[in-house]
């Protein structure tokens, strides 16, 4: 049906130099949003989910809930031509819900490691017949890691400071431990020259201040929500549970951190990561 729907109005065929919509999609992933608008297809975007915060545009479209706590009502009254995901949305039903109401849904890859990131943007350039701008989004976003790799071997960075994400969910209304599961962000970590710091937590939904302690990070990645809550860095470290018994707390080696910068990759990882090395080793601070 989805086959015949675009073909047969000839969607992705139009040219879109005046930024008309062509068609009304809905996107419920946030690393599909940036790409979307990177391959300049982002006018054609009705509504987001909550976490989809970059670029600014993302921000003042309807939101549909948080892409593990759907609303279907919600994205089935944007009449929409088209849903995007990748594959992580919730709540169980809301999938089965929009299907049945005869929405057209398209599921795409993730972007959690960097040949991931490559693919997914291959395959939306394809799906968008933007091959071209795709294949130039690629050669810029490889260009970018090229230079956050020389960029950290300039440095001659030899130690092992341990780093910990904290982020604040919006969903379960509450802080927890992003790292420590060779997740996305354990992996920027890594590519900006530190090592992770292991946590043994319950995970997402409580954080244990033991388990932070133990852990004893170095610096402290706070995504940008959660700090921004605190309002200073004592109060981050004086309310956090387990914070103030870590080298990072000890210290005051909290760093802020967009949190749509270190939980996907895409074309902007190269930046990021060189946001990150410069946040992580600034001068003046000695090596470990």
């Amino acid at each position: 049906m989805l086959a015949s729907l675009l073909i047969s109005c000839g969607r992705f065929g139009n040219k879109e130099m005046d930024g008309a919509k062509d068609m009304r999609i809905v996107c419920l992933s946030k690393q599909l949003t940036e790409m979307v608008f990177a391959l300049g297809k982002g006018h054609n975007i009705v509504a987001v989910d909550l976490s989809s915060t970059y670029p600014d545009s993302a921000k003042l479209l309807k939101t549909v809930g948080y892409h593990r706590a759907l609303s279907a009502e919600s994205i089935i009254a944007m009449n929409p031509d088209l849903v995007i995901h990748s594959n992580d949305i919730g709540p169980e039903n809301v999938l089965p819900q929009i299907t049945k109401a005869g929405l057209n849904i398209k599921a795409f890859g993730g972007a959690n490691t960097i040949d991931s990131a490559r693919l997914l943007l291959k395959e939306l350039g394809s799906f968008f017949k933007v091959e071209k701008t795709a294949d130039s989004i690629l050669a810029k976003m490889n260009t970018g890691l090229a230079a956050a790799a020389d960029s950290l071997q300039s440095r001659h960075i030899t130690d092992s400071t341990r780093v910990m994400i904290i982020h604040f969910g919006l969903r379960n209304n509450n802080y927890f431990v992003m790292s420590g599961r060779n997740g996305v962000g354990d992996k920027m970590i890594r590519l900006a020259g530190c090592t992770p710091a292991l946590y043994d937590g319950k995970g997402a939904r409580e954080m244990s201040p033991e388990a932070v302690a133990v852990a004893n990070p170095d610096i402290i990645i706070a995504t940008d929500y959660g700090y921004d809550k605190m309002g200073s860095m004592d109060k981050f470290i004086a309310s956090v549970p387990g914070v103030a018994l870590t080298n990072a707390g000890k210290n005051k080696r909290i760093v802020r951190f967009e949190e749509h910068d270190i939980v996907y990759f895409g074309p902007r990882s190269g930046e990021n990561i060189i946001k990150l090395i410069n946040l992580l080793h600034p001068p003046g601070i000695a090596a470990k």
